[in-house]
């Protein structure tokens, strides 16, 4: 049985403010808390079901773990049914990484946390080297984030940076998504990149697009006004992939 006091803090982690001070983060639902178990995160604390227990024994034997009921689990967190575990786990310090070889997405104030989320999934698909994101990005901590992200969050760098002065500094070419440049279906990628892309209402800002090296698009062909940043950036994925293998 656990407190009302950890029940009331574990709450308390759906809002930025307390995850930011608290240096915490919640996982939530079978898939990505085997994920989280399975990564180099550091867990905190695991609530689950006897069932999820006695299931993953192995996975669960070396950190604080309490027995909950399900109706318990789905009240802490912010699924509507959850009958497998919650995590509690520390956040990753923002480390930056070399950005040399292969390819990697660069986020312009992509700030939608699901966008993010399948983001990191795609990424993660595709076999992205790391992401940067502008300071104004979705939190990679969010609920939203990993959960859409199916446990790809902990495979995945992520770094929040200057992304200007970033960009402006590489020696890699970098692909801009943008409504009009060159169709992503005859680029001829290089063996190396950054592909960009941008906010969801305004897509890339004028300072980014300034460090831009190569403008790309895909093509409509259809009536629709745009397309989903997240959807955009795996049809760019794809066809980084096609090009380059």
């Amino acid at each position: 049985m656990i407190s009302k006091a950890t029940t009331k803090f574990i709450k308390s982690l759906q809002l930025k403010k307390y995850r930011k001070q608290e240096r915490l983060f919640v996982v939530e639902g079978k898939k990505s808390v085997l994920e989280v178990l399975k990564s180099d995160f550091n867990i905190k604390t695991l609530l689950a079901t006897g069932d999820f227990l006695s299931s993953y024994t192995d996975s669960c034997n070396i950190i604080d773990v309490h027995e909950v009921s399900e109706s318990l689990l789905s009240s802490l967190g912010g699924f509507k049914t959850n009958n497998s575990a919650l995590a509690v786990v520390e956040m990753k310090e923002n480390h930056s990484f070399e950005v040399q070889h292969g390819y990697f997405l660069a986020l312009d104030n992509v700030n939608d946390p699901g966008n993010l989320g399948t983001i990191l999934r795609v990424a993660d698909w595709y076999g992205i080297a790391g992401i940067l994101a502008s300071k104004d990005t979705a939190e990679l901590y969010n609920p939203k984030v990993i959960a859409a992200s199916k446990g790809s969050f902990c495979r995945i760098q992520c770094h929040y940076t200057d992304l200007a002065d970033q960009l402006s500094k590489t020696k890699l070419p970098v692909y801009g998504a943008l409504m009009h440049g060159e169709n992503v279906h005859n680029v001829p990628f290089k063996p190396s990149g950054i592909v960009v892309v941008g906010n969801e209402a305004n897509g890339i800002s004028e300072a980014i697009t300034a460090t831009i090296s190569h403008k790309i698009t895909v093509p409509r062909y259809g009536g629709a006004e745009s397309l989903n940043v997240a959807m955009a950036t795996s049809i760019i994925c794809d066809n980084i992939r096609r090009s380059t293998s």
